[in-house]
């Protein structure tokens, strides 16, 4: 029986490894799975040692400020794995921290396996030496990523967009039953991001932009374990409709989005509605990223498509005014025309590679050669 220690430190990460483990277990369900997840996980049968929401941070000042509770983390983690003594770790975006631990694992004999690359194109271009020499299975999930990587002399595999997958699944279940009544007025969907950190800094951007989009009916996208969080910041005169743990449902009817940069851009081309991509951080974090990352947009819609076809407002220019002004924009049909056009040839470069079932073909087989070979040579 394999045993494969999981690190997944995000809810994408907890959503897309719940995905690739449900499918790794399809074809060997004697697979043991330990480590680190969240409820999408530990509902596939991922045994939690450390729950993610224990470890979300995100900026350079938000990482050194709870640094101590990072390493503590790691040796955590590292005693676990010792303990359990897994024939492979399975690597989950998360890149700070997983890099770390590819590295100890390796160093140990442990088969490393990465899934959902770090962004090295983006920044620390360096990393990929490093990922090169301690990582044995590397799966990309954008298109761009391959080319990248085989640049500088690294095997990956691109097994598509995880993204897809679940949509997909999503359609396939759920049917077209109304979750709130849109007859009235067109749908606004606020989409605040996935970290407490984000919501405190972006939702109260949002709401004061609403308050001059009267005309629309707005709907928050939240998740309950951030409900206190909603109800704190939401005034009951704002007349925002909260909608928990319901994104897909709430984006299969939305007219129009505002949503704070991350999965969330592509999730929302994806559903094929319009939207207005909002980023703003802590000043210190965003000047440092801004001297160290080299790319031109900060969605992955744009990144993908290699043109802003979506408006991004960063910074100083997230403010109610451009935001209010740039939803207003996506009235214009000419324009909301073109970037439906743009989302479907996002759609066309992503590709429809099931990239859950393809990665854990990839790792099973990985598996049955690394140790086949083991076990020939005792």
């Amino acid at each position: 029986m394999y045993k494969i220690y999981t690190i997944a430190g995000e809810s994408s990460g907890d959503l897309h490894g719940s995905n690739l483990v449900r499918e790794i277990k399809r074809l060997n369900p004697s697979i043991e799975f330990y480590g680190w997840g969240g409820e999408l996980m530990e509902s596939e049968g991922v045994r939690l040692g450390i729950n993610y929401h224990k470890a979300s941070f995100m900026g350079f000042v938000e990482v050194i400020k709870h640094l101590p509770q990072i390493i503590k983390l790691f040796s955590i983690t590292k005693k676990q794995i010792e303990e359990f003594k897994p024939h492979a770790i399975l690597l989950i975006d998360y890149p700070g921290f997983n890099l770390r631990m590819a590295k100890w694992a390796f160093e140990r004999n442990i088969r490393v396996y990465y899934y959902i690359s770090p962004q090295v194109w983006a920044w620390k271009e360096s990393r990929v030496l490093h990922m090169k020499k301690y990582i044995h299975q590397l799966f990309v999930i954008l298109p761009f990523e391959k080319d990248f990587f085989k640049k500088h002399d690294v095997e990956s595999h691109f097994v598509g967009h995880p993204l897809l997958d679940h949509i997909q699944k999503f359609n396939n279940e759920k049917n077209n039953a109304q979750f709130f009544n849109s007859k009235s007025k067109k749908v606004l969907a606020l989409l605040p991001g996935s970290r407490r950190q984000e919501i405190k800094t972006m939702l109260p951007l949002f709401l004061q932009a609403c308050k001059q989009l009267q005309e629309y009916q707005i709907v928050l996208a939240g998740m309950s374990r951030h409900k206190d969080l909603y109800h704190e910041l939401v005034n009951e005169a704002d007349h925002i409709n909260i909608l928990l743990d319901s994104t897909y449902n709430i984006l299969k009817q939305a007219d129009c989005a505002i949503v704070t940069s991350g999965t969330a851009t592509l999730e929302t081309a994806l559903f094929k509605v319009p939207q207005v991509v909002c980023y703003k951080g802590n000043k210190i974090s965003y000047w440092i990223a801004k001297k160290l990352v080299k790319v031109k947009y900060i969605s992955l819609v744009n990144l993908i498509l290699d043109k802003e076809a979506v408006t991004e407002l960063i910074q100083n220019d997230c403010n109610p005014t451009q935001i209010v002004q740039s939803v207003l924009k996506l009235k214009n049909n000419n324009y909301s025309q073109q970037l439906i056009k743009d989302y479907d040839l996002l759609l066309s470069l992503l590709g429809d590679i099931p990239a859950s079932k393809t990665t854990a073909q990839l790792i099973s087989s990985d598996l049955n050669q690394t140790y086949g070979k083991l076990e020939k040579s005792l």
